[in-house]
This record gives structure tokens, C-alpha cells and sequence, in this order.
């Protein structure tokens, strides 16, 4: 029987003028973007957090501190990058991912497939084992009101 094992990741940034609104790898035209020392891809680290919490090897802050100016503006993806390099030395491979933006605006939906792609192209799978969803949350909260965004990701993980 295959050694298997799951991951949770979660994450938020909060909207700001002044940045770009990167998620999942895709610049989406907006007013705001996320505040953070990376790129801010909330999508992204969600699904990093994700991978390393079912290989038991911590989270991105862990790996790629945000004091570390080594980090400051980098692509997400370069991090996903790492991470699967990472996962790979320990042993293991990318079964699938599920994850949720939570965003009350812009509209994600003609994002999505992109989003897909760029996520299984770094991580090394094919599109159809990473699935991506956008929700609102009504006008409640920090995400419906319009102060932020947040993503929830889950990953499964395959011995080699």
C-alpha cells in the first residue's frame, strides 16, 4: 500500500493600492493588490503550506522568512518551485490539490484555468490533478468587505 499523506494550508493578505493582484501565478487587472514581502500570491501560499504540512516540513514562513530581503517581491512560483524541490529530496510527489479563493471582488472565474495551469506546470503535474475555486463570503468579514483575501488549500502527497 502507497504511503500517503495530507496537507492543510491556509492563508490572508490584505488589499492595498499601489500593488499588483497576483494569484496562482496570474497578474489579474484590479484597483488593489495584496500587501506582503513576496508577491503576496495568497493562492500560492496557500498551496505551499499545504505541501509542506503533509510532508511534515514546517511552513513557508519557516523556509522563506519574510525579514530575509532575499525574498522581497519574489514570485511565488519561484517558491513553489522550491518547495517541490524540496518535496522531491524527501521523497515525495504531488498527488493532487484542492483550493479555495476567498474573495468578495474582482470576479476569478476567467482566471481559474490559468491559475491551474501555472500551479500544476510548478509543481510538476498535470492541470487535472489541481483543482482551484473562488468563493465570496456574502459581504461578511475582512474578505466580504473588501479589506483582504484569503485561500484554503489541501494536498495529498505519494511516496516515491
Amino acid at each position: 500500500m502507497a504511503e500517503l499523506r495530507i496537507g492543510h494550508g491556509y492563508d490572508v493578505h490584505r488589499l492595498t493600492g499601489g500593488r499588483k493582484l497576483i494569484l496562482g501565478g496570474v497578474d489579474i487587472p484590479w484597483e488593489e493588490g495584496l500587501l506582503g514581502h513576496s508577491d503576496a500570491d495568497v493562492l500560492t501560499h496557500a498551496v505551499m503550506d499545504a505541501l509542506l504540512g503533509a510532508a511534515g516540513l514546517g511552513d513557508i514562513g519557516k523556509l522563506f522568512p519574510d525579514h530575509d530581503p532575499a525574498y522581497e517581491g519574489i514570485s511565488s512560483l519561484v517558491l513553489l518551485d522550491r518547495v517541490c524541490e524540496r518535496l522531491r529530496e524527501e521523497g515525495w510527489q504531488v498527488g493532487n490539490v484542492d483550493a479555495t479563493v476567498v474573495a468578495q471582488r474582482p470576479k476569478l472565474a476567467p482566471y481559474i484555468p490559468q491559475m491551474r495551469q501555472n500551479l500544476a506546470l510548478h509543481m510538476g503535474v498535470p492541470p487535472e490533478q489541481v483543482n482551484v475555486k473562488a468563493t465570496t463570503e456574502e459581504g461578511l468579514g475582512f474578505t466580504g468587505t473588501g479589506q483582504g483575501m484569503a485561500a484554503h488549500a489541501v494536498a495529498l502527497l505519494e511516496r516515491i
